[in-house]
């Protein structure tokens, strides 16, 4: 396989942080090209030392000469601002885009990387959550493909491999039930920040965190599996199944169902996304039945967990809906990540936005940045 080129824009992240970890595991096959990061400089620093890309970029301006000082012995251009997080998957030498910023502020730059005809590793689901339509026509007129990182999307890609001619009939999309599974809401209403953080199986930023504790992860997951797949979102099913060994399944014409298998961890289909159509070794823990004797599946509770019947009611109406969930959710995270809403006062919040705002079909990119500006003014308002 070709040495690739990875830019990574996120690199500071959950899954930045462990994409590097597979670059640095497979030096012969990946080398880290770009570096890019929202805030965090002090990290950024130390991953540019340690990897020496072509070039990093700060998103926040204010700590530009922060990294130029760090820097200034080593062959590494420095660039900032949220221009340049978008311009730097120009260069030419990038052969994969690794988008994992969180939230919608990952859109811009997946969009320009596609019109530059970069192939994209895509862990930024909201990409797909907000502008599903827009991105999938522009990826097919730009000939880019979109591999999937998150662990559910990457399995169903993975299950597919040999079956892109066989019609899906159903896509059976895995949850762990986060660290709530089984409570009711009464259960829920004096939960605090601190035990929504605590993930039964992974290791994730907080966001995420706070999004599969209430299910509002699965619900995207819900959205970005429809375009990724070109599925309607009733051949679309969400299974809790506690274990996350089960990444996700896909069930043909012939009533055969296929499952990708694996312990939870982000370094593989983060590895399957660098490496397709190859598979390359890797020295990451190996799974043992003996250690998960049982299975077991279960129903979500979507009446207790709104955010997973809300998800399916945005993408069902369409248009800019699942924008005005997506921007919603983020607020409201934040507000209760900060502590100044409950744990469901969130899901009260999105649905809140959703209804204040009209639909519009058929958006063009201004109508889900236009969208995405309003649904959050209506949501901070609200908080």
């Amino acid at each position: 396989m070709k040495k690739k080129n990875i830019a990574i824009l996120g690199s500071t992240g959950s899954i930045g942080t462990q994409a590097l970890q597979v670059i640095k595991a497979n030096p012969d096959f990946f080398c880290c090209e770009v570096l890019v990061a929202n805030s965090n400089a002090e990290l950024l620093i130390q991953q540019a030392i340690e990897f020496q890309p072509n070039a990093v970029v700060i998103a926040d301006e204010t700590k530009y000469q922060e990294v130029k000082q760090a820097l200034s012995s080593h062959d590494i251009k420095i660039f900032a601002g949220a221009k340049s997080v978008e311009q730097i998957v120009e260069m030419e030498t990038i052969d994969m885009v690794l988008t994992c910023m969180v939230g919608f502020a990952g859109l811009p730059s997946t969009i320009h990387a596609i019109k530059n005809k970069k192939p994209i590793a895509l862990a930024n689901k909201e990409t797909l959550v907000v502008a599903g339509e827009l991105i999938t026509k522009l990826a097919q007129e730009n000939g880019v493909n979109i591999y999937p990182v998150d662990s559910e999307h990457s399995a169903i890609f993975q299950c597919l491999v040999g079956e892109f001619d066989n019609p899906i009939e159903k896509i059976y999309l895995t949850a762990s039930g986060g660290p709530f599974r089984g409570k009711t809401k009464a259960d829920l209403l004096n939960i605090t920040k601190h035990q929504a953080l605590k993930h039964p199986n992974w290791t994730m930023g907080a966001k995420i965190t706070i999004d599969s504790a209430t299910l509002m992860n699965k619900g995207l997951e819900v959205i970005e599996a429809k375009w990724l797949f070109n599925v309607k979102p009733s051949q679309i099913e969400v299974v809790v199944h506690p274990q996350s060994i089960i990444h996700s399944m896909v069930q043909f014409a012939d009533g055969s169902i296929k499952a990708q298998l694996g312990l939870p961890d982000m370094k593989l289909p983060i590895h399957y996304a660098f490496s397709y159509p190859e598979r390359i070794a890797t020295p990451f823990e190996r799974f043992n039945f003996m250690n998960y004797p049982q299975f077991t599946f279960e129903k979500p509770d979507m009446e207790t967990f709104a955010n997973l019947a809300l998800a399916f009611e945005s993408i069902d109406k369409g248009g800019v809906m699942p924008c005005i969930l997506n921007a919603a959710n983020e607020i409201a995270v934040d507000a209760f990540l900060k502590e100044k809403i409950s744990f469901l006062q969130m899901s009260e919040v999105v649905a809140s936005t959703m209804s204040k705002i009209n639909n519009k079909l058929k958006p063009s990119l201004e109508d889900y940045f236009n969208c995405n500006t309003e649904a959050r003014k209506i949501a901070t308002s609200l908080i």
